[in-house]
């Protein structure tokens, strides 16, 4: 049985990442037409048991941290046993994209992450 690449990963954050957008009222293809685009500063993953082709896989992924224009994103990756088998952090920028200077978030869409914020984490 062949593992998952490790390339897997960073597919499963971005599809992650927009799923998350879309559920705030901020979908990717809605914020580009305002000239916003949501982009990566940095990515970590730390592997800590394999995931094999044949497993099932959940993930969970949360906010350790929502500044102005950005955020901080945690995910764990676990099998159908529910053994952690890898946990990775983004940090994430919203940028204007005529300027490519950070684009502040509005109170309102501040609001909209906050279900999804865990500052405990963050200590941890």
């Amino acid at each position: 049985m062949g593992h998952v690449n490790n390339a897997v990963y960073i597919q499963w954050m971005e599809i992650g990442r927009t799923k998350l957008l879309a559920a705030v009222g901020m979908p990717t293809h809605e914020i580009f037409k305002q000239d916003v685009a949501p982009i990566l500063v940095q990515t970590n993953i730390t592997y800590k048991s394999p995931l094999y082709l044949s497993d099932r896989v959940h993930i969970e992924m949360w906010l350790s941290e929502l500044r102005n224009a950005s955020a901080i994103i945690h995910f764990q990756f676990f099998n159908g046993q529910r053994t952690l088998a890898a946990e990775g952090i983004q940090k994430g920028l919203f940028v204007n994209t005529k300027t490519m200077r950070p684009k502040r978030l509005t109170s309102e869409e501040r609001a909209s992450f906050l279900p999804y914020l865990d500052l405990a984490s963050a200590a941890s």
